[in-house]
């Protein structure tokens, strides 16, 4: 079986975890984090990365830092993972759910006009499968309402937008590194900033609200959300690599849509230089979820793993009542969609011989 994704590990992981081991620093103090850290914020160009356990607890970290609290409203995509909402929630504020455009996937800033209230405090875009969202219409809207904007980088690690990467737009921005990221330390997520006493906030939150100055001593409830030095470890060489693994992943994107752009079964996303692939995916035109069904069930026959889109978060029994507005491309783009094995081993005469068989399998079936 081909599988969806697989991690790449050919750098200086198994060196620098073999160092964590011999001198013992295997917890979430260690020369890793701190290294990692710098890299982040390096590589996004921001003043600060603060390294976590998850890319959950990185937007929950971000919510907190801005001060967010229970009752206020965030406005969220309707068409994404749902720890984007799920973190919303932990707070006891209000995921405000927007409906997506139709040739890119991402928020609709148009759409996100109506929902605003005297509530609303945030905006959340997520750049969804690697494709930035227009951070200019966000950062406008952002402005004219007095929001703060908490980018969702999880699945666009080295994505650019107007040739500025993304993470580095919003007041924080939260990625995640599990383990079919882009980039990956098996769990773990980072917030960068460019915001000192955003930064220094979320450091005292991420260690159970201790203060710096007097340890032992909790000025506020905090979490214990920090990275260990041993994920730190993985994360350091995976950033050693980054470029490679970007540009490698490139090239399965050019090799899929080379074949699939002249179906006229199937609907490429709109292009966009500055997009990172994560998943390979695109849209069936005509087709809905049971199509989509058939056809991954079709695709494990030939031996290839495959993945249908989020569903839309409206249509979830915990998210049911959320919804304030038409939310058709949302729906429409996931029951339409479908996700293909991309992960830097794969050869590109493996990339053809799938996009082939999924021409093939899409033509018998729609």
């Amino acid at each position: 079986m081909i599988p969806i994704a697989k991690a790449c590990l050919d750098g200086n992981e198994k060196k620098y975890l073999q160092e964590c081991v011999d001198t013992e620093w295997i917890s979430s103090a260690g020369k890793f984090v701190d290294q990692f850290e710098s890299l982040n914020a390096e590589f996004y160009k921001t003043k600060y990365a603060v390294a976590v356990s998850n890319g959950t607890v990185a937007i929950h970290l971000a919510l907190l830092a801005l001060g967010i609290k229970a009752g206020d409203e965030v406005i969220v995509p309707d068409f994404t993972f749902a720890a984007t909402a799920n973190a919303v929630l932990y707070i006891g504020a209000k995921p405000i759910l927007c409906d997506v455009k139709a040739d890119t996937w991402n928020i609709d800033i148009n759409k996100c006009k109506s929902l605003i209230s005297d509530k609303t405090r945030a905006i959340i875009p997520v750049h969804v499968y690697g494709q930035a969202c227009d951070m200019d219409e966000i950062m406008t809207f952002a402005k004219e309402n007095s929001l703060f904007v908490i980018e969702d980088c999880a699945e666009a690690h080295g994505a650019e937008y107007k040739g500025q990467k993304v993470g580095s737009f919003g007041d924080i921005a939260c990625f995640s590194f599990f383990g079919n990221k882009i980039i990956t330390t098996g769990e773990g997520g980072i917030c960068t900033t460019n915001s000192y006493k955003l930064n220094e906030k979320m450091r005292v939150l991420r260690d159970h609200g201790m203060n710096k100055q007097k340890r032992y001593f909790h000025d506020e409830v905090g979490y214990n959300y920090r990275m260990t030095n041993m994920q730190a470890a993985v994360g350091v060489a995976q950033m050693e690599n980054v470029n490679i693994i970007l540009k490698k992943r490139k090239e399965i994107e050019a090799a899929y849509s080379r074949i699939l752009k002249k179906s006229e079964h199937i609907e490429l996303r709109k292009k966009d230089d500055g997009k990172v692939n994560w998943l390979y995916s695109f849209l069936v035109k005509n087709a809905n979820l049971e199509t989509i069904t058939e056809i991954q069930q079709e695709l494990k026959k030939e031996g290839i793993d495959s993945r249908p889109f989020f569903f839309p978060m409206h249509t979830m029994p915990p998210y049911k009542d959320l919804k304030k507005t038409d939310l058709e491309n949302s729906i429409s783009i996931a029951s339409r969609g479908l996700s293909l094995p991309t992960y830097n081993q794969i050869e590109i005469k493996t990339v053809e011989h799938i996009a082939k068989t999924v021409v093939s399998i899409i033509e018998k079936l729609v």
